[in-house]
């Protein structure tokens, strides 16, 4: 990892306010006990074919998601570095939008970029995913959010690998995966 990196990473943790107590913890542990499967029968608009934009009220997303994916996407924040399996993953398949079910990236645009999260150089089609300036944390960076459900994904950076030179760095606790 160059220092780059490593200060980036540092930064993005000490600018969200990333505290994991003990107590944090073990909260989730208790509250997130439902699988992924039981997660989507759950979850009303979860569809991997349908591309109806959704807007339903934040209390019943945090009604239909696991507190931890209600936490990142919902409200913007961010998972710790290193701690999602989709980061080192070299199964081929798609990635979808945990909350929705949209079609956000194929496994053969992710590269490791060394950031600590899951990393993309494209995503699926242009209107998978939705930009937004973000200026939080006294820095200016491009969000990224689901295109179908405007969910927080992660941001993009310019840094990445050709032939796009973009690096989408995407919170793994919000990625849904389908082997091929």
């Amino acid at each position: 990892m160059t220092t780059r990196n490593f200060l980036c990473i540092l930064l993005v943790i000490l600018a969200s306010g990333c505290s994991f107590s003990q107590e944090q913890q073990n909260k989730k542990k208790k509250t997130s006990t439902t699988t992924n499967i039981d997660m989507k029968k759950e979850n009303p608009v979860y569809s991997r074919t349908d591309t109806t934009k959704i807007s339903i009220p934040e209390n019943e997303w945090s009604r239909i998601l696991d507190p931890e994916v209600y936490r990142v996407a919902r409200e913007k924040g961010t998972e710790r570095p290193w701690s999602s399996d989709f980061e080192k993953s070299k199964d081929i398949g798609t990635f979808y939008c945990k909350v929705c079910g949209n079609p956000l990236f194929q496994s053969d645009t992710k590269f490791e970029s060394g950031c600590g999260w899951p990393s993309f150089f494209k995503p699926i089609t242009e209107t998978s995913l939705i930009y937004h300036k973000d200026v939080s944390h006294g820095m200016a960076r491009t969000e990224v959010v689901c295109g179908r459900c405007e969910s927080h994904l992660g941001h993009v950076f310019d840094d990445g690998p050709p032939p796009t030179h973009m690096r989408y760095c995407i919170n793994g606790v919000v990625l849904d995966f389908e082997k091929k």
